[in-house]
């Protein structure tokens, strides 16, 4: 890749991420949301801590203030609670299948980290592998 081509890449990456990046976003709440609903309980501690994984974020702490973020993860768990609503949050994540890897091993990672918070369940486990698979990744490598 020239260095025309990387700046140009940063440059694009910078305006999206100051613009929204809604996809992105997006699978990030959809992947905490089925986590969250995975063992049958919403827990208020995991809510806070999908929230500050997403704000830790540099692309969506640029793009999203934690009010948005709040709505939309609220919006994701209604989802998460019917088999419907699981397959559509899944959707959400594969729609960042094609994005470089940083950004969807960051919506694995926040999304870990929200099931790691009492330590990770068997039916959060089960989330997690299908997060890892919407999105093209090694769950047991990003969990070493």
């Amino acid at each position: 890749m020239s260095i025309v081509q990387a700046a140009f890449g940063r440059f694009k990456q910078t305006v999206t991420a100051y613009a929204g990046d809604a996809a992105l976003m997006r699978a990030a709440v959809s992947a905490c949301a089925n986590v969250i609903v995975a063992d049958g309980e919403v827990a208020g501690a995991e809510f806070e801590a999908a929230l500050k994984g997403m704000l830790a974020d540099p692309i969506l702490e640029k793009g999203y203030d934690s009010l948005m973020l709040e709505e939309e993860l609220y919006d994701g768990i209604g989802r998460a609670r019917t088999r419907a609503g699981r397959m559509q949050n899944i959707h959400f994540m594969e729609a960042v299948a094609d994005r470089p890897a940083e950004q969807r091993q960051s919506v694995f990672l926040i999304a870990a980290d929200v099931a790691d918070f009492e330590g990770i369940s068997p039916s959060e486990h089960r989330a997690l592998t299908e997060v890892a698979t919407a999105l093209g990744l090694d769950r047991d490598a990003l969990l070493a």
